[in-house]
């Protein structure tokens, strides 16, 4: 199991946000979390990436023990994370966005991966823009290739295609079933869309008041178990 955590409860000053998650996450595989708004998605990958004020129960990352490491020691360790809203640095150019994320890997930063552009070539082709003169979704382009720019060993991506307009949602979701499947990248995605969910996922965890309260194969992801998590 490359990711697991165990009895996770995480907190917002004094208030539980989290309450005893228990997550394993195979290397390889894409897990989709689900539920309504203010149900605890956005701060599950907080907390894997160690953004929260407090936590208790343990993280670990294939066998190491993350529970008391900094965000910036859990990204050398190799977790890539992808926020709701991007947070690109608008008035950087987009070639210093994504050296940023290189500071974070093991090895260093001071130069771009060759992954990173070949993956999206309008970046290369613009690397001296301003980042914050993009659209919506040339922005989330740029915020995977900053993630990526970590060589991660897994990423985090909190609602990726909110904001984008459908046609470059359908592009963003065909770049990450291929960072999944074809390069190998283990990835959990937090998303409202159930077809994107259902395209890309080979687990879904379907969250309620900060709790899991479904999980299993996507198959299982029925219009029944939707109907009775996400409806309003």
């Amino acid at each position: 199991m490359l990711l697991k955590l165990n009895e996770v409860t995480s907190y917002y000053g004094k208030t539980p946000i989290l309450k005893d998650v228990d997550l394993d996450v195979p290397k390889g595989s894409c897990v989709c979390v689900l539920g309504r708004n203010g149900v605890g998605k956005t701060t599950l990958v907080r907390t894997i990436m160690g953004l929260v004020d407090r936590m208790t129960g343990t993280i670990s990352l294939a066998g190491e023990d993350l529970t008391d490491r900094r965000t910036d020691e859990r990204a050398k360790q190799g977790i890539g994370y992808i926020p709701q809203g991007r947070q690109i640095l608008g008035k950087f150019t987009v070639r210093e966005n994504i050296l940023l994320g290189g500071f974070a890997r093991k090895s260093g930063g001071g130069d771009i991966p060759e992954r990173c552009l070949e993956l999206f070539p309008y970046l290369r082709e613009n690397l001296g823009r301003r980042a914050g003169l993009l659209s919506g979704g040339q922005q989330q382009q740029l915020a995977i290739a900053r993630a990526l720019a970590v060589e991660p060993q897994i990423l985090l991506l909190d609602e990726p295609t909110e904001g984008i307009q459908p046609n470059i949602v359908a592009e963003i979701g065909e770049t990450l079933r291929m960072l999944n499947k074809d390069l190998g990248i283990t990835m959990i995605l937090t998303e409202q869309h159930i077809k994107v969910a259902r395209k890309l996922g080979d687990l879904f965890v379907m969250m309620d008041n900060g709790r899991v309260v479904e999980q299993g194969p996507i198959s299982e992801l029925t219009d029944d178990v939707v109907h009775r998590h996400m409806t309003v």
